[in-house]
């Protein structure tokens, strides 16, 4: 293993290795980034993944982000002589991993460049120069010789339209790019550890691939036709080869329960235009966190008929506004033409801007489907700046509102479905009263609690249940910090009544009241009884909530004489 680092940004390193016979990751190892795209919030840094293999002939899987420029560069020279790679293999074209392709083209102009269709489109987008290129399918084959030939599997939708997988029947390693990924970064190569990896698993497939679950699905199943995979070169985080199996499987549980959603959403996207791809993404896993599926098209790309079955099966449409103009615009609205076509009365229909510079106003598009007796399921979002983070939380919190809007009947019936006597005898269960309060980065959220309980006494810890589907759970994530606010009896209605009401998608929900940062910057509310700062340990996903266990780092009783609020519930069924 050889590792370079950049000395004018210390936390930028490059490690090489050998990782199978005649085949080299290079990884670029990005240790204090803390965001991707802004509204990913990371807790351990992230790499970029790319990969040499030589036969007879010699290929390069993917290459890096830009930031990485000389670094990569530099490395890549001392792995392989850039005149001997005869093909450059796109597994998708989102700059963090192909961010380096004009690069690669300079440095060896005779390189083939292979990838889908779609992907082949975007990089003649992307460099604008003439290349050598192979268009592949699923199921095509390149050989390499030396016994490396290469399959190809195409992977739509994960969680980009041209995404592809590749596969060594020699060393039986799959080529996965963001598929099976995490955003980690530590020396290891490989997931020996599993237990120090899950959460972020978990986390990545929850932010990236959740919104795509069927396409994971089709995915496994074209992977379920290939032979033994003994390893996975995924384009972020350690490569998988300890725990391949497990991992896997993990993918196909969680997907299988998300489709099984009796519910759905489709959203309509465009991959390369403005912030259209980042901004869905957050929409889609405010949707998803309800229990709604959802799926996401490209309406660059999208086929007609493919969007008419979809539109017809989906109880809610979300539509990024396209370009006015020039080619991708004729593309998208011919799409969403075949939308308005499709779509019918009782659905609800979400749109938003893409601060593409040149979007479509909102306005007429959205009196349409009104006409066509659709349900608004957000405020539209107009988005005037450059997205950041407080944009893309808005996203997320108007996702949950159109997903709780559509799952609304069946919640109540739901309620009225448990016996009685049942319903009364847990709701004799009864807690106390508090707000968890918690920042992280601009964003700041609050939520109402009385499922909370002392865990342990060494570490001090506590567990609080959180709903999927609230808007702090995103800030409660492993490694995240928060406040717990102790209410007082006899003196809590002002601060439960105002933490009870249902805010709007971006709201202020501190506006008007008495806050003071707390020294792991979360809100401390000045009128509560007693507040903890704490530390998000490990979490547990149960039906409808995640049990949060966090270990408590300091606190203070600002009335030490005072009670806890205590919280009486008639039936256990709901809050």
């Amino acid at each position: 293993m050889v590792t370079l680092t950049d000395r004018t940004q210390k936390r930028l390193t490059i490690e090489t290795t050998e990782i199978a016979l005649e085949t080299t990751t290079i990884r670029s190892l990005d240790w204090d980034r803390d965001r991707f795209d802004i509204e990913f919030g990371l807790q351990n840094g992230t790499t970029y993944n790319s990969f040499v293999i030589r036969g007879e002939q010699t290929a390069l899987v993917d290459t890096s982000h830009e930031k990485f420029r000389q670094l990569y560069l530099d490395t890549l020279k001392g792995v392989i002589n850039p005149a001997e790679i005869d093909y450059l293999i796109i597994s998708h074209t989102e700059p963090d991993h192909s961010g380096l392709v004009k690069d690669i083209l300079q440095l060896a102009p005779q390189v083939t460049v292979v990838g889908s269709k779609v992907a082949i489109q975007f990089i003649e987008d992307f460099v604008h120069q003439p290349f050598e290129r192979r268009i592949v399918k699923n199921g095509d084959h390149l050989d390499l010789g030396n016994g490396h030939e290469l399959e190809f599997v195409i992977a739509p939708n994960l969680h980009w339209p041209d995404t592809m997988f590749t596969y060594d029947h020699k060393t039986q390693i799959l080529f996965t790019c963001d598929a099976f990924g995490l955003h980690y970064c530590s020396d290891s190569t490989f997931d020996e550890n599993l237990a120090d990896i899950e959460a972020d698993y978990r986390f990545y497939y929850e932010c990236l691939m959740a919104p795509n679950a069927r396409s994971v699905l089709s995915a496994l199943k074209r992977m379920g036709e290939l032979p033994e995979v003994t390893t996975i070169g995924t384009g972020h985080g350690p490569l998988l080869r300890h725990n391949v199996d497990e991992l896997v499987n993990r993918y196909r549980q969680w997907s299988q329960a998300k489709a099984k959603a009796e519910t759905s959403v489709v959203v309509f996207y465009i991959s390369d235009y403005g912030y259209s791809d980042r901004l869905s993404q957050s929409l889609a896993r405010g949707i998803s966190k309800t229990g709604v599926g959802v799926e996401m098209i490209d309406l660059k790309s999208a086929d007609p008929q493919e969007v008419q079955e979809l539109v017809g099966r989906s109880a809610g449409l979300v539509i990024a506004m396209p370009p006015a103009s020039g080619t991708v615009a004729s593309a998208a609205q011919a799409a969403i033409g075949t939308v308005l076509a499709a779509a019918k009365d009782k659905q609800v229909i979400g749109l938003f801007e893409s601060y593409g510079g040149d979007d479509e106003p909102v306005d007429p598009l959205l009196s349409k489907f009104r006409e066509l007796g659709l349900a608004v399921g957000f405020p539209a979002i107009r988005i005037k700046t450059t997205p950041n983070e407080a944009t893309y939380q808005l996203c997320e919190e108007a996702g949950t509102d159109l997903g709780q809007l559509l799952t609304r009947d069946r919640a109540i019936k739901q309620l009225k479905s448990l016996d009685a006597e049942l319903e009364k005898a847990l709701g004799r269960i009864s807690g106390g009263l508090y707000i968890i309060t918690a920042k992280k980065g601009e964003i700041k959220s609050a939520m109402l609690a009385s499922w909370v309980s002392q865990a342990s006494f060494e570490p001090l810890g506590l567990t609080i249940a959180v709903a999927k589907d609230r808007a702090i759970e995103s800030l409660m994530q492993v490694g995240d910090r928060f406040v717990l606010n102790v209410l007082e009896e006899g003196n809590y209605q002002p601060l439960m009544k105002h933490f009870l009401k249902r805010f709007p998608p971006g709201a202020d929900r501190f506006a008007g009241i008495k806050t003071q940062p707390a020294e792991n910057g979360s809100p401390i509310l000045v009128d509560a009884l007693a507040y903890m700062e704490c530390h998000v340990m490990s979490r547990m996903e149960l039906s409808d909530h995640h049990v949060v266990y966090a270990t408590v780092d300091t606190g203070r009783v600002s009335k030490p004489d005072a009670l806890t609020a205590v919280h009486h519930r008639k039936v256990g069924n709901y809050y």
